[in-house]
C-alpha cells in the first residue's frame, strides 16, 4: 500500500481510479486543511476512528462519530477539523483524481506514521498544486465557510 506524507497527515492510497480514490487518511488532533472547493470532485468523508466536524456551505457543521458518512459536493467550500483524539477517516473523491494531487502535494511517507512537521506548510506551493488539480483555497486553515460569505458580502 502506498504511504503519503500530505500536510500534517498520513494518507494511505487504498484504491487509484480515473473515476474513483479511496484514501485512508490519518489526522493529528484539531487538523484543518485550508478551506477550499473541488471544480468537479465529490469528497466524502466516512469516519473510522475518533471525530471529525464537517463544514460544507452554508450548512450547519456535521461532527462525525465512527460509522458515519458526509459529502462535500464539488462546487461547494469546505473544510473539516479532526477532534481532541484525531481522526481516521476514508476519503472518497469521485471521480478519481484526488491521489494524484496528494502526491504531487505531499512526499512518501518513510514510516506508517503522522509526519513531524518543521514548520507551517509552504500555502503558495500547495495553492498552486491544488489549482492545478481543479481545487481553489480559499482561505488559511481555520476559516471556514460562513467566514467566505461575510468576507464577501462586507467588501
Amino acid at each position: 500500500m502506498e504511504q503519503l506524507w500530505f500536510i500534517a497527515n498520513l494518507a494511505e492510497v487504498l484504491v487509484d481510479r480515473d473515476d474513483f480514490s479511496l484514501v485512508r487518511m490519518h489526522s493529528p488532533a484539531a487538523d484543518q486543511p485550508p478551506l477550499h472547493v473541488h471544480a468537479a470532485d465529490d469528497e466524502g468523508f466516512y469516519l473510522l476512528s475518533g471525530s471529525l466536524t464537517l463544514w460544507v456551505g452554508e450548512e450547519e457543521p456535521v461532527t462525525l462519530v465512527p460509522g458515519q458518512f458526509a459529502l462535500a459536493p464539488h462546487g461547494i467550500p469546505h473544510t473539516y477539523r479532526a477532534g481532541a483524539d484525531g481522526a481516521v477517516t476514508l476519503v472518497t473523491s469521485t471521480p478519481g483524481g484526488f491521489v494524484a494531487f496528494l502526491r504531487e502535494a505531499g512526499r512518501p511517507a518513510s514510516r506508517p506514521e503522522l509526519p513531524v512537521l518543521d514548520g507551517p506548510p509552504d500555502v503558495d506551493r500547495l495553492a498552486r498544486i491544488a489549482a492545478s488539480h481543479g481545487i481553489t483555497l480559499l482561505g488559511p486553515p481555520g476559516m471556514l465557510p460562513r467566514d467566505l460569505t461575510a468576507a464577501v458580502t462586507y467588501r
